[in-house]
C-alpha cells in the first residue's frame, strides 16, 4: 500500500468538462487529439507527500497497489482552487510598447515572470488573468500505479 515518502511511479488520463485534457499515455493522447510529438509520454514520478502534485492527486494514491487503477474526482479546493476576481487585472497597453508581440485575446504571456492569459485588449488597456486555467473546475483523473519504491523508513 502507498503511503506518503514513497516514490511511486503513475499513468494518468485528466479529464475536466467531459473532455481528455492531458495524458502520460500516448495511445490516449492520439485518440483524443491531443497528442504533442515533442512530448515524452511515460508515467509520472513522485515522492507522495511532497507537494509538487495538487494535494487531491497525491492523496488520490494513498493505499494503492502497483497495478491498481481508479477514478477519482477532485474538487477544485483540493486542485488548483477557485477562480479569484482579484487575479483579473488591467493594466494599460503601452506596458506592451516594448514587449516583441501584439497583445491578442486567449494569448497565454509571462507578466513579470508569471502565467497570465490575455483575456480582452482594448485601444488603451489589456486585461490579464492570473487564474490558473484549471482553476475552479472540477478534475477527473484516472490514475494506474505502474511502480511503488518504498521509503525507507
Amino acid at each position: 500500500m502507498i503511503k506518503k515518502g514513497d516514490y511511486v511511479k503513475v499513468d494518468y488520463i485528466l479529464i475536466v468538462d467531459g473532455k481528455v485534457i492531458d495524458t502520460s499515455i500516448e495511445d490516449v493522447a492520439k485518440e483524443n487529439g491531443i497528442y504533442s510529438p515533442e512530448r515524452e509520454y511515460e508515467p509520472i514520478g513522485f515522492i507522495v507527500g511532497e507537494g509538487n502534485l495538487i494535494e487531491g492527486f497525491e492523496e488520490a494514491v494513498l493505499n494503492m497497489k502497483e497495478g491498481e487503477e481508479k477514478t477519482v474526482t477532485i474538487p477544485p479546493e483540493k486542485g488548483y482552487g477557485f477562480r479569484d476576481e482579484r487575479l483579473i487585472q488591467e493594466i494599460p497597453k503601452e506596458m506592451f510598447d516594448t514587449a516583441d508581440f501584439e497583445p491578442e485575446e486567449g494569448m497565454l504571456i509571462l507578466a513579470n515572470g508569471v502565467p497570465a492569459k490575455i483575456i480582452k485588449v482594448t485601444d488603451d488597456t489589456v486585461v490579464l488573468d492570473f487564474n490558473h486555467e484549471l482553476a475552479g473546475k472540477e478534475l477527473t483523473f484516472t490514475i494506474k500505479v505502474c511502480e511503488v519504491n518504498p521509503s525507507e523508513e
